[in-house]
């Protein structure tokens, strides 16, 4: 799985914020934006293949959270990150 091209994360009012460019990604009827962890994975997968494994593997890294705990979580953000049509 990887980020679909045109999109990037940036900082708006302190939020990270998905910001899509071409027409073919932009949707105004939403905001897509990312808590701190979710911004961290982004950040360090963008432009890489990635999977739950890879994305558990960097939280596990970065936060005192268990295994088990960070495999849930990354697989929420993949799927959370499929439904908003960013990754594929």
């Amino acid at each position: 799985m990887q980020i679909k091209e045109g999109f990037e994360l940036r900082n708006v009012c302190g939020e990270a914020v998905i910001i899509a460019h071409g027409k073919q990604n932009i949707d105004f009827s939403r905001i897509i934006n990312l808590n701190e962890s979710a911004a961290y994975l982004w950040r360090n997968v963008v432009g890489t293949e990635f999977d739950a494994e890879r994305l558990a593997k960097l939280l596990l890294e970065e936060y005192d959270v268990s295994r088990d705990i960070a495999l849930r979580d990354a697989h929420k953000v993949i799927d959370d990150w499929r439904k908003a049509g960013l990754a594929e």
